[in-house]
């Protein structure tokens, strides 16, 4: 008899992940899309959020742009529209991961309010989390706004222990490429059908790390999930890895205009084109999403220095960027008609490493996402940053030799 129940306990185990699956059931708190939403008030705003148990969280507001922000332990938000949200006086809502084992709501607010009541009711159902914004000049809003003090919801630490800085590559060792996967997490990026920018140039930045370390090239992913991450500890990770090249995957959308074809960025204060500074301030809004501005932080020596350090990089990310484009137009043929522009992307600002951002495709455009959601389009393309990830390495290690020389 106690075999049988053995046998008959081994098979429910095996059993519970596939019943699991088919029910839906999840060890997060899920959110009910039918219980939650926003409603403008005569003095505000009103939000609710319906959830199947309750979960530690926090509300706050930040300043340029108004924003009230509420953090959670990680929730489902399976079904959750952000239309929900976006009711008179909000003009943006956000929904979705933050960090791992962490969830954000981010509602851009068309003017000041300050928090005026937030309470989470828990009951046999569930929980209920219920605020209320109030209308406020924004002398009260900036008085009342930041980013608390919490252990809990605190960012990661600074990436410690860098090592030193790395020499100059010069074809005696592997090159080690720091492959970033544009947005993630709570900021999914552009959204086109169903498909997200940031989980597209995730499964595109793995493809292309199986092919460069088959050409013996060393790589590290600044995300290696659904994961937000802030621009800045980007550059920090590829730091920290000792990379040689940082190259910033993305595939955005425009609502004007008819862009088509891949397009390699480098680093610039000024914009190639409207089209270009449209770009940058989407990119950058991830920090705003986090609550981070780290916009002229630099003091005046740091910033000398680093001016300094540009004089050698920015050349390299130059012919780098030069290089992309020849191998993405020899493996995937039609680019965007001006295949080489600038902009002023926080995430290429690193000083000392050659950077470039590759806008492979424009979601927006139809034949773009096709080539996007096409594997064989995507191995071509892989394979022609290799090609030019190769040419570049060799030309910059013979300049390297020379200037030691």
């Amino acid at each position: 008899m106690s075999r049988i129940l053995t046998i008959l306990a081994a098979l429910m185990l095996s059993l519970m992940p596939a019943l699991a699956a088919a029910q839906g059931l999840t060890g997060l708190a899920r959110v009910d899309p039918s219980r939650s939403g926003a409603e403008a008030v005569a003095d505000g705003l009103g939000i609710d959020l319906a959830l199947s148990q309750p979960v530690p969280w926090r509300v706050f507001t930040l300043d340029a742009p108004f924003r009230a922000v509420v953090d959670f332990s990680e929730v489902a938000w399976d079904g959750v529209a952000p239309e929900a949200f976006r009711v008179p006086g909000v003009r943006d809502v956000v929904l979705g991961r933050f960090r791992p084992g962490w969830s954000r709501m981010v509602l851009t607010l068309d003017g000041p309010m300050i928090v005026d009541t937030a309470e989470m009711r828990t009951g046999p159902g569930g929980a209920d989390l219920r605020l209320r914004l109030t209308a406020a000049t924004p002398e009260a809003f900036a008085a009342r706004s930041g980013v608390p003090d919490s252990a809990v919801f605190d960012l990661p630490e600074p990436v410690a222990g860098l090592p030193p800085a790395k020499q100059r590559q010069t074809g005696d060792r592997p090159l080690v490429i720091a492959l970033d996967p544009g947005h993630g997490g709570i900021d999914p990026g552009a959204e086109v059908d169903g498909v997200t920018e940031a989980v597209l140039m995730l499964q595109f930045a793995r493809e292309l790390e199986e092919i460069l370390v088959r050409a013996g090239m060393e790589v590290v992913l600044t995300r290696s999930d659904d994961s937000f991450v802030p621009l800045e500890a980007r550059q920090s990770l590829a730091r920290a890895a000792g990379a040689d090249v940082f190259l910033s995957l993305h595939a955005d959308a425009l609502a004007e205009g008819r862009a088509s074809g891949a397009t390699v960025y480098t680093l610039s204060d000024t914009a190639s084109d409207a089209a270009s500074e449209i770009l940058a301030e989407r990119h950058d809004r991830a920090d705003l999403l986090a609550g981070i501005d780290l916009t002229d932080q630099d003091d005046v020596i740091a910033g000398v220095l680093m001016d300094l350090a540009r004089t050698e990089t920015h050349p390299r990310s130059e012919r780098l960027a030069e290089a992309l484009v020849a191998g993405l137009r020899q493996s995937v043929g039609r680019l965007h008609k001006r295949p080489h522009l600038e902009a002023s992307f926080s995430v290429l600002k690193a000083p000392d490493l050659p950077a470039a951002l590759i806008e492979l495709g424009f979601m927006s455009n139809p034949r773009d996402l096709e080539n996007l959601l096409t594997p064989q389009w995507r191995r071509l393309a892989a394979e022609g940053i290799r090609n030019a990830l190769r040419a570049w390495a060799a030309a910059d290690a013979a300049e390297a030799a020379l200037l030691r020389q």
